[in-house]
């Protein structure tokens, strides 16, 4: 069975998270994991944006090492860090093929610009579960299937009244379904964006040799 991720590895990735949550920003990462290493000038054609929107948003990316830059001659390149904390857009087209039924999104190395109304969706999706304490639950609940409150807490080894606030949200916002067995309700993670990412995040760890790169 797979192991939950270390506490300061799912810090980062709740950081990296959180940080895409926005349409623009997650816009920009699947330019440059398309297209590879651009200048901001390709990326503000790309995205028909604002040229300081984009350097503001690249610099934000940068500082939370969602980026790397390098330097040819006088100009700045902007690629995706290998830190990155998970390989999103991999799973995110395949995720959107199954949805839609566009089977080239399916095929492994199948890249393509997805439709920016997906983006938005995606993006403000992922800003509603992106919190250390909702992603512990979806990942205990994806790791481990459907379980009790009392199972989650020791699980994730949180407090009762916390657990709860946050299992009522994340049901709220479709992410986990519950049913009642006897006198024990039972939770269980959807499909979606929040267990998609989830999935990504431990490809993404346990892919790599040197786990403190993450």
């Amino acid at each position: 069975m797979a192991q939950q991720l270390p506490v300061e590895i799912m810090k980062k990735a709740v950081k990296g998270i959180s940080y895409i949550a926005h349409p623009l920003r997650l816009g920009i990462l699947e330019h440059l994991d398309i297209f590879g290493s651009s200048s901001v000038s390709a990326i503000t054609k790309a995205l028909d944006e604002e040229q300081v929107i984009i350097s503001q948003s690249l610099k934000k990316m940068r500082d939370a090492h969602l980026v790397k830059t390098n330097r040819k001659g006088i100009f700045i390149y902007y690629n995706i860090c290998e830190e990155y904390p998970a390989s999103l857009f991999v799973c995110l087209r395949k995720l959107y093929g199954f949805m839609t039924d566009d089977f080239r999104f399916l095929q492994d190395g199948y890249k393509a610009k997805l439709p920016s109304d997906y983006i938005m969706m995606t993006a403000n999706r992922i800003k509603l579960f992106a919190n250390y304490d909702k992603m512990r639950i979806l990942e205990y609940l994806t790791l481990n299937g459907a379980q009790n409150v009392t199972e989650i807490i020791k699980g994730i080894d949180s407090e009762q009244m916390k657990v709860s606030q946050y299992l009522k949200r994340l049901k709220d916002d479709g992410f986990v379904n519950n049913r009642r067995d006897g006198r024990f309700i039972i939770y269980n993670i959807t499909e979606g964006v929040h267990k998609t990412c989830i999935q990504c995040i431990h490809k993404r760890y346990d892919s790599l040799k040197d786990k403190s790169v993450f």
